[in-house]
């Protein structure tokens, strides 16, 4: 006979029978043996790498230390981002844009395609395919590898530690910290990455201020001006040094304003108070690099990049239209560049930059393409490396520096339009996965409204003042 049930019962009459110093006798009994279990395992697990991870923690997430830190390393991959991405895309670019584009070309006249064709399709519609991919690509390669081996790791939870505390001031999460983190590579691919944040108030508040991320897009326009003109100001030994740091002011101010929209949008459209999370710090593990790879390249490059092409080939077809169909004497762009004038010298900016901005909403990267061609084609100067009227194109930086001057640009012009850079609508690829993952076009709306208000707010009130200033 099982006499189990017995057993268990009359054990507990005993228990109530001893009372309760019993069961604190017990209690502590129990404690002690599990602390000295613990102990054991500790030992048995290697205590040198407990004690090397511990002094990892005090450096990466001290109160002191860990900003700093996150800082230097995240400045280091760009640095190696935009470093390691020069060679290849300037090959990308050569293959696809010089190559490609005369081949194309060649391959037009011999068949006898008719011109307005062969413009359209291969001046327009081909090339802004190949600045997209020849800027986007390699850049998008080397970040998101490396953003994903920090990832894999267990270096980003530690960065929403860091910056918890400030995302709960500004009453957002402080996952998104990350978000805006996997924003520099692409903001597209940040919005995606809002995922994570379980409150939906707090997740439309990080999609919404997503795009105060330097994207990969937009680091070629800050580049080139803070080395034309902003690095120019300085002495040559310093002139490099210079325009690194005038491009990461820039990069740092869009987290100021991320910052600010969200405590602005926690307290108006989107109120409430923020949510805690517990945050588990995971041990440091070597990255699984065939994982990494495949998450980097394939679930997020090339998913952000065929979005990218999917919009700038239609784009490049309508920047090829405006500088090409003539209406009363001048082309299109012409009579947009010279109507958005006014409003482009508010702003520190010109026509020009407008128009480019405009037609190049679907793709950040054939900003600087469209500006120099829109300018060569309404100012009639002739430039190394144009192909010709109304094609993109670009070139080397002293000769855009004249290019540019003898269009009237200025430092002035140079500094609003690094700003405006950062503060302006997202791009189509970025408009249309915020749409995707909120459902609705009131959010999608205001995604662009704001920071094209910020914008030209900022950047008229800059003029304003170096105006005022060179005045004085």
């Amino acid at each position: 006979m099982n006499r189990a049930p017995d057993i268990l019962r009359e054990a507990e009459e005993l228990r109530w029978q001893l009372g309760p110093q019993f069961q604190d006798a017990l209690a502590s009994q129990v404690s002690r043996e599990a602390s000295e279990l613990a102990a054991r395992h500790v030992r048995a697990s290697g205590t040198s790498r407990v004690a090397w991870q511990r002094r990892l923690d005090l450096l990466l997430t001290g109160r002191w230390t860990g900003i700093p830190a996150m800082a230097l390393l995240f400045a280091l991959v760009l640095w190696i981002t935009i470093e390691g991405a020069n060679i290849p895309s300037a090959w990308l670019a050569s293959l696809l844009v010089d190559s490609g584009h005369s081949w194309l070309k060649t391959l037009a006249n011999n068949i006898g395609l008719w011109p307005w064709l062969s413009g359209l399709l291969i001046d327009g519609m081909y090339l802004s395919c190949a600045w997209v991919v020849s800027v986007m690509l390699p850049p998008m390669t080397i970040f998101f590898p490396l953003f994903t081996l920090l990832e894999d790791f267990g270096y980003l939870p530690r960065v929403a530690f860091n910056l918890d505390r400030i995302f709960q001031k500004a009453g957002a999460h402080g996952k998104q910290a990350l978000t805006m983190t996997m924003g520099l590579g692409c903001n597209a691919a940040g919005v995606v990455a809002t995922r994570i944040i379980d409150s939906p108030r707090e997740r439309l508040i990080a999609i919404i201020t997503n795009n105060f991320s330097l994207c990969n897009g937009r680091w070629p326009t800050q580049i080139l001006m803070a080395t034309v003109f902003v690095g120019a100001l300085a002495p040559p030994a310093f002139a490099s040094i210079v325009a690194a740091s005038s491009v990461f002011f820039v990069a740092v101010l869009g987290f100021v304003f991320a910052l600010g929209s969200s405590w602005l949008l926690s307290r108006t459209l989107l109120k409430g108070q923020a949510s805690s999370f517990s945050l588990e710090l995971p041990p440091y593990r070597p990255p699984d690099i065939l994982r990494t790879l495949y998450t980097s390249l394939i679930d997020r490059t090339l998913f952000v990049l065929w979005r990218a092409v999917v919009f700038a080939v239609p784009a490049g077809a309508v920047i090829w239209l405006i500088a090409n169909v003539d209406a009363g004497g001048h082309s299109v762009a012409w009579w947009m560049a010279t109507g958005l004038d006014p409003m482009a010298w508010i702003m520190g900016l010109t026509g020009v930059i407008l128009v480019a901005y405009i037609v190049a909403i679907p793709a950040n990267e054939i900003v600087v393409p469209s500006i120099l061609m829109l300018t060569v084609l309404l100012t009639g100067n002739s430039v190394a490396g144009a192909a010709g009227a109304g094609v993109m194109f670009e070139t080397e930086d002293h000769i855009l520096h004249g290019l540019l001057t003898s269009a009237g640009w200025t430092t002035l012009t140079a500094v609003c339009l690094m700003l405006f850079s950062l503060l302006h609508n997202p791009c189509s690829t970025t408009l249309y996965t915020i749409y995707k993952e909120t459902g609705s076009w009131r959010w999608t709306a205001l995604s662009a409204a704001l920071p094209l208000f910020l914008g030209f707010s900022v950047c008229s009130l800059v003029a304003l003042v170096w105006r005022t200033l060179a005045v004085w």
